[in-house]
């Protein structure tokens, strides 16, 4: 009775193919990361730190395979060095994101670095390089981290996520190669080490590949909504648009609650026209940008204020009765008609605003049954002469 032999046979991956593997990847997500920098030129500088980390990381691992050659503990203490400037590179990119760098700090940790190389780890070059050489990794991945946890400048849900976790994770690996594994491998022995070696070189292939990849997609993520808000925000006020007025109205209005008061008012700057045909449209633009900083410092975070029209505006105050928001639109008239907006050879141009004011329940159940009431009080404002806030009588 003869057995059967397997066709197919076992697979085994030697530590030079992880080798290759891990510098490959490194490679990879270094071009990918420095073609991006092009798409986003406001995160530009951090990118191409980053691509310069990965590539440093990746010539670091091709130096550990030719360490032997170089005499001494020359060949581990450069590319162990090397693959630390990739680390802190890394970390640099990261940084810069938040708008905060580590320069000084960098230095003074690979000079320390070098130091101990020179001295203790000349003694003991194999500790060193087993053990040791993971602290520093260990601390400036941890300190990826927490930038990424910070998060102070950096927008981004999901990706930001996978990306602390796996600095973290990377930080607490090396944790355990510098303080438990020269425990385990004095139980164990040698065979017990160079398979955690091998386990390192795997995780580090997950961190080439998952870290590159998530950073970029908290990139693009940050872009997306950069440009989703440019697309919703009036570019002269920097107030919100028609379009973002009508979505971000339509869900206020539709969660409110039945006992919660909600009021509109509707803006329309006194005899604007004249002042942009006598002055032009520069001085006009002024006013109009004056206009929308007063509004703004009136008014709380929760009140939907936007330009829809040319020197048309309106705000939606959740939680504000009729009392109340005429108490602000009437603040906001006599600011304004205080206010110097611009001088034109040495004249003081002034203006004012007509104010509509409507409120949930009493005038309108709608967004836009609610617009349309403010519009007549604003019409009524209007043939009243202006520079006042009318409301329809209930």
């Amino acid at each position: 009775m003869y057995r059967r032999r397997s066709l197919t046979p076992a697979m085994h991956v030697d530590l030079l193919t992880i080798y290759f593997l891990l510098i490959g990847t490194l490679l990879a997500s270094s071009l990918i990361t420095l073609w991006e920098h092009r798409t986003h030129p406001a995160r530009s500088k951090a990118l191409r730190i980053l691509a310069a980390g990965y590539a440093t990381l990746a010539t670091g691992c091709a130096a550990v395979l030719v360490r032997a050659d170089l005499p001494g503990v020359w060949g581990s203490a450069l590319s162990n060095l090397v693959i630390m400037v990739g680390y802190l590179l890394v970390l640099h990119g990261v940084a810069t994101l938040n708008g905060r760098q580590y320069r000084a700090g960098s230095i003074a940790l690979l000079a320390l670095i070098a130091l101990t190389w020179a001295t203790w780890g000349a003694r003991h070059p194999q500790a060193m390089w087993y053990y040791a050489s993971a602290l520093p990794i260990a601390l400036v991945s941890a300190m990826t981290s927490r930038e990424l946890l910070r998060g102070d400048g950096i927008k981004g849900g999901q990706s930001r996520h996978v990306a602390t976790f796996v600095t973290g994770f990377h930080a607490l690996f090396y944790v355990f190669r510098t303080f438990v594994l020269p425990l385990l491998g004095n139980r164990y022995g040698d065979g017990f080490v160079a398979l955690a070696s091998k386990i390192t070189m795997y995780e580090g292939v997950l961190y080439s590949i998952i870290l590159p990849m998530s950073l970029l997609k908290l990139i693009r993520e940050e872009t997306h909504g950069q440009l989703l808000r440019e697309s919703q925000t009036d570019y002269l006020t920097r107030l919100g648009n028609r379009r973002w007025f009508f979505e971000e109205g339509e869900r206020v209005v539709s969660e409110v609650e039945a006992s919660q008061p909600i009021s509109l008012l509707a803006f329309d700057l006194d005899r604007f026209k004249a002042i942009n045909d006598r002055y032009g449209h520069k001085t006009g633009d002024e006013v109009l940008k004056t206009f929308a900083d007063i509004a703004r410092s009136a008014m709380g975070p929760e009140v939907i204020l936007a330009r829809i029209g040319g020197e048309e505006f309106v705000a939606l105050l959740p939680g504000h009765d009729r009392l109340r928001a005429k108490a602000v639109g009437e603040a906001i008239a006599r600011r304004f008609a205080q206010t110097v907006a611009h001088k034109v050879e040495g004249v003081d141009i002034r203006a004012t605003v007509s104010i509509g004011l409507a409120q949930h329940g009493y005038e309108a159940s709608t967004l836009s049954d609610l617009l349309a009431a403010a519009d007549a009080a604003l019409y009524s404002a209007k043939s009243l002469g202006g520079n006042r806030l009318e409301m329809l009588a209930l």
